[in-house]
């Protein structure tokens, strides 16, 4: 079965996920990512997906263009 895995992703200067008023995870400049997950997506998909958030070049470079991965600015992931 094909996967329908979704994400969206937004670039933040830093971004926290709180429960009952306590914060559970937190990045300085990165993605956010909200995904979307079916019961068949396994651990290959997972690696898709990671491989590709991993290297989207949604970040400006020196020259202004967005050029730069979330890996190439040492920058966080938050899902």
């Amino acid at each position: 079965m094909r996967s329908r895995v979704k994400a969206l992703i937004q670039r933040v200067t830093h971004a926290s996920v709180a429960v009952d008023g306590e914060t559970i995870g937190a990045i300085d400049q990165g993605l956010l990512v909200l995904l979307g997950v079916e019961k068949f997506d396994d651990e290959s998909v997972a690696a898709k997906l990671l491989d590709k958030l991993l290297n989207y070049r949604v970040f400006s470079d020196s020259a202004g263009k967005m050029n730069l991965s979330v890996s190439d600015i040492g920058g966080g992931v938050l899902l």
